[in-house]
């Protein structure tokens, strides 16, 4: 977003909620205060901000959830702001609910430019000839939701042993949950042609490992706007992806390969999205199988469709709802 603000002549500076740095540009008194923080951590965040950051402005909550339904917990924040900003409709749907005022706007990913690295195939370990699917996720995102165990089984069933068929697993925040990683290890079982990535990239080296691999796969069970696909797309990579939740609103099948699904009662044995009065996705396996031998066997087909998916993204990532709901919270370009 930062990027995108620049890059459309809007004054921008951040304050990181970590190591509590003020940067960037100088903007006005009135300007607001768009805060990127979940709804349940948002009043904490507010109380460490110095008061002349969150005094006399309009207060934004970008918020994302990957239910239909948001939890009683997120009421709580709703006082601290003025009005929602969401990455998608999905999203923005869910928090209706809560009775403020919300805008779509989608990350910018057309519009920030994001440029990958020059590390090649060699530097991340991956065979020259090899056709290498991606599957890119954080395990504090919820295991269940990003759903890798029922994706290396997909693998699996696609492509067995096959040394020409490579899946990679670029997991992040490993050491904080170990069982999930233990279940993880088991679904892959010392296959040969799977690999575990853990170690941390910076954002330009993340993005040229996606760029390096030929299809970007995401079984995911909901997402609240999809972000490694979305990036994914940008770079011109084909993407096997559940076909329900926000990632449904810009991939399809004139640019990637949705995979059908069923909805399930939302389980989550961590308990952050256990609603089980709500549904999320059940991808179907043998969709994913299908997709997924479709897309390796076919690189005129890998091609054709990551033409697609990057000028979609082009287009309906371009940052015109942000620029639009930039202008509605009264800040005009300085250029």
């Amino acid at each position: 977003m930062v990027a995108a603000l620049r890059k459309l002549g809007i004054l921008c500076a951040t304050w990181d909620i970590e190591t509590y740095r003020l940067d960037g540009d100088a903007v006005g008194p009135g300007a607001p205060l768009i805060v990127h923080v979940n709804a349940p951590m948002l009043p904490a965040v507010l109380l460490r901000m110095p008061r002349t950051l969150r005094s006399g402005r309009k207060v934004i909550g970008y918020w994302a959830w990957e239910l239909p339904i948001v939890p009683d917990t997120w009421k709580h924040a709703r006082r601290h702001i003025h009005e929602i900003w969401a990455p998608s409709r999905f999203t923005a749907d869910a928090l209706v609910s809560l009775n403020r005022p919300v805008r779509i706007v989608e990350h910018p990913v057309g519009l920030a430019g994001q440029i990958p690295s020059a590390r090649n195939r060699a530097f991340f370990g991956l065979p020259e000839k090899a056709v290498t699917v991606l599957v890119s996720f954080n395990l504090a995102s919820s295991m269940v939701r990003k759903n890798p165990v029922d994706t290396i089984l997909a693998f699996r069933e696609a492509f067995g042993d096959r040394p020409d068929r490579i899946l990679i697993l670029k997991i992040g925040h490993t050491e904080h949950y170990p069982e999930d990683m233990a279940a993880i290890r088991s679904a892959v079982n010392g296959a040969p042609n799977i690999q575990i990535q853990t170690q941390h990239y910076t954002g330009a080296d993340r993005l040229a490992l996606m760029q390096c691999c030929d299809i970007v796969l995401s079984l995911h069970r909901s997402e609240g706007f999809g972000l490694v696909v979305a990036e994914a797309m940008a770079l011109g990579r084909c993407v096997v992806a559940t076909d329900w939740s926000a990632t449904a609103e810009f991939l399809d099948s004139t640019c990637g390969l949705p995979v059908a699904y069923s909805l399930v009662p939302a389980h989550d044995p961590r308990g952050v999205l256990e609603m089980p009065q709500t549904c999320w996705a059940l991808p179907d396996r043998q969709s994913a199988v299908q997709a997924l031998r479709l897309a390796a066997d076919h690189p005129d087909l890998r091609a054709r469709l990551g033409t697609a998916a990057q000028k979609r993204i082009a287009k309906h990532l371009d940052g015109t709802s942000l620029l639009k709901a930039i202008h509605a919270a009264g800040v005009e370009a300085w250029r």
